[in-house]
């Protein structure tokens, strides 16, 4: 008799226990107000430095240099000093919280000194963006925000190309797949689908987390599948397999080249919005700065964040359709039903694997993991889903 898809995707999920269960929900839910708290933060970080002066002082000091070098310098200051001022938020929201659901064993020192190397680094690629945003509003005009997008979509495939090379490495050891059995059979899934052997990873995540967890990074040559060692050393060969053929499906169906395109058009409509609402907002602030004075990038800053916040089910929406092909994908193509929903339920310490619909649909950028480990149970009982 087959069992009943239904049923077996619950008892998988009822195996981690009432206490845990309990536990993801809460820490999901905790995560979920965060996103609202970090808006308010940005705003409140954004009032402060507008109402201190700080970029009117530096673009005095600047006043007989070039526009570029002027909103480069208001960039980074702003960034730097927005980092330092919401830090506290920061360490309790990415440190004190994960640390207390377990979540994270990083010791603070590391955490600080990581988090100080990430600000220099994105202080800068936030300037260098926003020096180019300034350049568009003074050479396009009013058309500034259209051309916006087709900025956002070279910034974000030039960082998705450096970032496996040049980025990621300063953060965590990277490291090719050891050899053994699980590298022969990693190396076998890779050749099927056209990757090359050379882009498998594992690399040390639970130096930052403890979560179960891989991901695919990177564009044209610097494109690579990584897994994290808490899976590498916490899964089954089958499980490995199954998550590898997750990830490789992600690379395979082009889903970083997708999440360019549709961040890139929401970028657009975020700036087309922050164009019309600035005015209005910046009088809130207390900012006198127009819109293509970079003294009035705290406003811009906050006001795209705001957009793209609300636009996060739009992005979740993306993102946990493509979850749900790489499913399909490692389905198809390793035939692991059983190891999947196992690794998948792996993830459900930190992932709500229940969530209502309504809650799903707002904040998920993954499935619900009791639909996903249903969909591997109906695959194991002969039912195909396209």
């Amino acid at each position: 008799m087959t069992p009943d898809p239904q049923a077996a995707a619950a008892a998988l999920v009822d195996a981690l226990g009432a206490p845990a269960l309990a536990k993801a929900a809460a820490y999901t839910a905790g995560r979920e107000w965060i996103l609202l708290w970090e808006l308010v933060v940005g705003g409140a970080v954004a009032w402060i430095v507008i109402r201190a002066g700080l970029l009117d002082r530096v673009d005095a000091r600047l006043s007989r240099r070039g526009p570029g070098l002027r909103a480069f310098a208001a960039g980074v200051a702003y960034f730097v000093v927005s980092s330092l001022l919401s830090l506290p938020w920061t360490i309790y929201a990415d440190w004190a919280r994960e640390t207390a659901y377990g979540r994270k064993s990083q010791p603070l020192a590391d955490f600080l000194g990581q988090n100080l190397v990430a600000t220099a680094i994105f202080s800068v690629l936030g300037a260098l963006f926003f020096t180019g945003v300034y350049a568009l509003i003074r050479r396009t005009g009013r058309r500034w925000w259209l051309w916006s997008g087709a900025l956002t979509a070279g910034a974000l495939s030039a960082f998705m190309l450096a970032a496996p090379v040049f980025i990621e490495p300063i953060f965590n050891d990277y490291k090719p797949v050891p050899p053994g059995e699980v590298r022969t059979a990693l190396e076998a899934m890779a050749r099927r689908a056209g990757v090359p052997a050379d882009r498998l990873f594992v690399y040390d995540g639970s130096r930052q987390s403890n979560n179960f967890t891989a991901n695919v990074a990177g564009v044209a040559g610097t494109a690579r599948i990584a897994i994290s060692d808490v899976a590498f050393k916490g899964a089954s060969l089958d499980e490995v397999k199954a998550v590898t053929g997750h990830e490789i499906g992600h690379y395979v169906l082009g889903h970083v080249w997708r999440a360019i395109g549709v961040l890139s058009a929401l970028a657009v409509i975020a700036f087309f919005a922050a164009d019309r609402l600035h005015p209005r907002l910046a009088r809130a602030f207390g900012c006198t700065a127009p819109l293509a004075d970079p003294r009035g990038l705290p406003v811009v800053v906050f006001m795209v964040s705001l957009l793209m916040f609300l636009a996060t089910p739009v992005m979740n929406g993306l993102t946990r359709q493509s979850e749900t092909e790489a499913d399909r994908y490692s389905l198809r193509t390793v035939d692991l039903p059983d190891a999947l929903a196992s690794a998948l339920v792996k993830t459900a310490e930190y992932r709500d694997p229940r969530p209502s619909a309504l809650q799903e649909f707002l904040f998920f950028s993954h499935p619900a993991v009791e639909r996903r480990v249903l969909a591997a149970m109906r695959w194991k009982a002969g039912e195909r889903a396209p």
